[in-house]
């Protein structure tokens, strides 16, 4: 039999999702990447990040390239010009962090010391602060102009003293190189003392009152439907924001008005993407629990089933960052405060796990927290572990997250894989009766995003590197699932019941079209979801009657189609932008992709960039 070109192999990973066939690619065209990254750095482990940065960009980009790398050769071509940008953005970046360390070593030269005059520093202050992360905005605010210590600054920020404290000295040291550019010479120190005393004056009698009475007028106004909207969003940290930004108003009044403006049409659109996204839901949710009413369990005994070969874990989707190139693979070294400032809580102990990789971290969360969901899930992830241990964390994850019908879902996979078809189904109808699906990638994130801060990275860089770089091993778990369930349907089928085939398949569309409202964070969930419900509807006939609103599984399907084709759409048009977003745009795209899901971030930054 002929072997498959590259450009099948590839195609079959852009389109079917096929993990195996991006690992024939891969195997392909490593020695070729590595070597040609090998001459352009001159260093094995340098060559190694440069290739693995190459791959990983490959799969990220996978559905806008398909279409275009339709030879073997423009496949090579494309991977070795982008090894080429890889070695090129390394080594520069190398010089970059270089300077940066020499540019820390002056700035703590007590001989360069002085003063800044605050009539040279005001003029330029607001315009430094503005181009700073929201992130290190808040800590110098919180420090500077409210005087807040440490302890106060940690507080409002939800975080321990150390990792406020090194929070306020990265803000400032970022403020005082804005200044130094525009030549106000001083050091971090200098500038410290400088903003406590002046940063903040008294305001005019009775403009407090004044504001509250313009805020409160603007917010009789909004309609009944957006203001429950507005308190879910209205976490400690945005209350906390808008109130320094009413303080720093007193001095940049016409600039934070338009800045608010501006803010206020942008939240609305997004306001508006969220309840449409929202009412979505909600119809899928009622229509998923009509179905459940009408659809039958599959009888016991269930026929054995031959599960599908274990998909490989997929390639850990981290993108290297295309502003600097900076490896995300933390040691243990640059961990170790954050973990300290966190007790070794069992989010951080996680967090810094997936960060650095060391199982040690591993090991200690799953001996110090194993009655929490968090810890349960990964560690039933673990390849290392026999069956027999796998299935000890399983039951542990059922109990310790009842409501959770991912917790059935993997069991039923386990069991499915073990050869018990009778215990899978019976997880199945368990998960059947769960509308919850969690698999805690909003928190994983949040906890990565700290470990990246604590460890020096900017808030955009890590912002970015908690979002990109996440694994996601259940989701090929789910997608194995989705499978096997089409093929125990088969086996009833030859076994001449197809009441328990079409329960099967309904269970199975069930579990895809379930995955898929539980992922708005990730879009590679919402696509397993979407290929899992296509696979069951595959195999039920077209005409048959599909929901409650008169649908048949055809149209379904065409359904499924347009939405995938409208996410690979927003895919080909952000890849561009990405490649030329700034830092604020980063933040932007990352705030957003936590509060309304990655689809709706993907299609803010298409509306901000796409006609440009």
């Amino acid at each position: 039999m002929k072997a498959k070109s590259d450009a099948q192999l590839f195609r079959e990973y852009a389109w079917e999702g096929s993990e195996a066939a991006f690992e024939e690619v891969v195997a392909r065209h490593t020695d070729i990447v590595y070597s040609a990254a090998l001459r352009q750095v001159g260093s094995p482990d340098l060559a190694r990040d440069v290739a693995q940065s190459v791959f990983a960009d490959l799969a990220r980009k996978a559905p806008a390239l398909a279409g275009k790398l339709g030879e073997e050769a423009s496949l090579i071509g494309w991977l070795y010009r982008s090894t080429r940008y890889a070695a090129l953005t390394l080594l520069r970046n190398e010089h970059r962090r270089q300077a940066r360390e020499r540019q820390v070593m002056e700035q703590f030269n007590p001989s360069s010391e002085t003063s800044p005059d605050w009539d040279h520093v005001s003029p330029v202050l607001d315009e430094a602060m503005a181009n700073l992360g929201d992130e290190d905005r808040d800590a110098l605010l919180l420090r500077f102009f409210k005087n807040l210590d440490f302890r106060g600054v940690g507080a409002a920020l939800g975080v321990s003293d150390d990792t406020a404290q090194k929070r306020v000295t990265r803000a400032l040291d970022k403020l005082r190189a804005y200044l130094v550019r525009h030549g106000v010479t001083t050091t971090a120190a200098a500038l410290s003392l400088v903003l406590s005393a002046n940063a903040v004056q008294l305001a005019p009698a009775g403009l407090a009152r004044t504001i509250s009475s313009v805020a409160l007028g603007s917010a009789a106004m909004g309609t009944g439907t957006a203001l429950p909207l507005l308190i879910l969003m209205a976490t400690s940290k945005l209350k906390f924001a808008l109130a320094t930004l009413v303080i720093a108003g007193v001095m940049t009044t016409v600039v934070v008005q338009h800045q608010s403006n501006v803010a206020a049409r942008e939240e609305n659109q997004a306001l508006h993407h969220q309840i449409a996204g929202l009412q979505a839901a909600a119809s899928d949710l009622s229509e998923r629990a009509g179905r459940a009413s009408l659809v039958r369990s599959p009888r016991l005994p269930a026929p054995a089933v031959q599960p599908p070969a274990e998909v490989s874990q997929p390639t850990n989707l981290y993108v290297r960052l295309l502003k600097d190139g900076t490896d995300p693979r933390l040691t243990l070294e640059q961990v170790e405060p954050y973990l300290r400032a966190n007790r070794r809580n069992a989010a951080s102990l996680l967090a810094a796990f997936r960060a650095t990789g060391d199982r040690v971290l591993l090991q200690e969360a799953l001996q110090k927290y194993p009655g929490d969901p968090r810890v349960d899930l990964v560690a039933a992830g673990n390849k290392d572990l026999s069956p027999e241990e796998r299935r000890l964390w399983l039951e542990a994850f059922k109990t310790s997250a009842p409501d959770n019908a991912l917790a059935n879902h993997l069991s039923a996979l386990e069991y499915f894989n073990s050869g018990k078809s009778d215990q899978a189904v019976g997880e199945l109808i368990a998960a059947s009766g769960k509308e919850q699906i969690q698999d805690y990638t909003k928190d994983f994130v949040q906890n990565a995003e700290e470990a990246y801060l604590a460890a020096g990275y900017s808030v955009a860089e890590a912002k970015t590197l908690s979002t990109t770089g996440l694994a996601l091993p259940q989701l090929a778990e789910v997608r194995q699932l989705g499978q096997t369930m089409v093929n125990l349907a088969a086996s009833y089928r030859q076994g001449g019941d197809e009441t328990s085939a079409q329960a099967t398949l309904q269970l199975a569309a069930n579990l895809g079209q379930g995955y898929r409202n539980a992922s708005s964070a990730q879009v590679a969930g919402q696509l397993v979801g979407m290929a899992v419900e296509t696979m069951a509807l595959n195999a039920m006939s077209p005409s048959s009657p599909y929901g409650d609103a008169g649908q048949t599984v055809q149209d379904r399907i065409g359904h499924i189609t347009q939405d995938r084709a409208a996410l690979n759409q927003l895919a080909q048009q952000i890849t561009p932008i990405m490649e030329t977003m700034s830092d604020q745009d980063w933040i932007s795209f990352n705030n957003r992709l936590m509060v309304f899901g990655e689809a709706s971030a993907m299609r803010w930054l298409v509306s901000k960039h796409g006609g440009n």
